[in-house]
């Protein structure tokens, strides 16, 4: 079997392989970390996410009034969504395996970020759990 770097997987390599930037941009580099929790992933896109405040949407129905978070639970197994400064936890159902979703994870984030479309609508300020602290995991 053939070494892969820092952890990467095939299925990350391959989803890594299908992306194609737009004529004239880079291609985006999403850095992963593990969190203490075992079913979060800290995703690091090197650039800003959610600039105003800290965001957590622990439900699909939390998400509503939000791009990123909307697609994210669209996975199937994303159980909650949080959105730092700078990075996106992703917390998966128990049960679920990171090598089986985590493609679809980094290709919804990349969509989204790439997209130019607003992360977070104007009426998300009402629409999302306020941030208590912490998010899970990180």
């Amino acid at each position: 079997m053939p070494l892969l770097p820092l952890g990467l997987n095939a299925p990350v390599l391959q989803a890594i392989s299908r992306a194609k930037p737009a004529p004239g941009k880079p291609v985006m580099f999403i850095q992963t970390e593990d969190t203490p929790n075992p079913d979060t992933l800290k995703f690091l896109p090197g650039q800003s996410v959610s600039l105003d405040a800290p965001r957590d949407f622990a439900t699909p129905e939390e998400a509503e009034s939000s791009y990123l978070a909307r697609e994210l639970f669209r996975v199937e197994g994303v159980i909650r969504v949080f959105a730092g400064q700078d990075f996106i936890s992703v917390t998966k159902a128990e049960g679920v395996d990171w090598p089986h979703i985590k493609p679809a994870v980094l290709g919804a984030i990349m969509d989204c970020l790439e997209s130019g479309k607003s992360l977070f609508s104007d009426a998300d300020d009402d629409g999302h759990a306020a941030y208590e602290g912490e998010a899970p995991g990180s």
